[in-house]
């Protein structure tokens, strides 16, 4: 079986819609995935923008330990008991919606759920992106993608 994520919100390379636009309705979208390896003991989903004009990118939604039983995130939250949402490049935990600069062109959006070997990875709400990123590298036994676009023309 494949590992696939998918949304009510977006399908694979379209444009956001408003609701998950930082200026609009910043809520997080509906995501759901199947097919998760043998040996799951946990989910994370992350949303990460690479067009960023950073250099590095811009952390838009960390989410780890998710229960191994859930399967689904509802639009808008809240995250499962348990879980643990990470700091974003917004600056606090939870979801910050799309907000290209305007005038940048289009950005991309990319939601990715891991399947993780551990129940817990080892992260705090205070901890960025990339420390997220970096326990993940560790831990993740398949991952499945879902990119939307969105471009503020100002």
């Amino acid at each position: 079986m494949t590992f696939t994520l998918t949304s009510d919100d977006f399908r694979e390379g379209e444009t956001l819609p408003d609701a998950l636009v930082y200026a609009h309705g910043n809520r997080s979208p509906h995501l759901k995935w199947s097919g998760a390896p043998a040996g799951t003991k946990s989910f994370a989903v992350t949303c990460y923008d690479p067009d960023a004009p950073t250099g590095s990118g811009f952390w838009h939604w960390t989410v780890a330990n998710i229960p191994v039983d859930v399967t689904e995130l509802p639009p808008g939250g809240p995250v499962p008991a348990g879980a643990v949402e990470g700091r974003t490049d917004y600056g606090p935990p939870g979801f910050g919606g799309a907000a290209p600069p305007a005038g940048h062109g289009p950005h991309r959006y990319i939601f990715t759920v891991f399947a993780v070997d551990v129940e817990r990875l080892d992260v705090t709400p205070e901890d960025s992106g990339a420390k997220f990123g970096f326990n993940l590298h560790f831990h993740t036994l398949a991952k499945a993608q879902l990119t939307g676009v969105y471009e503020n023309r100002g």
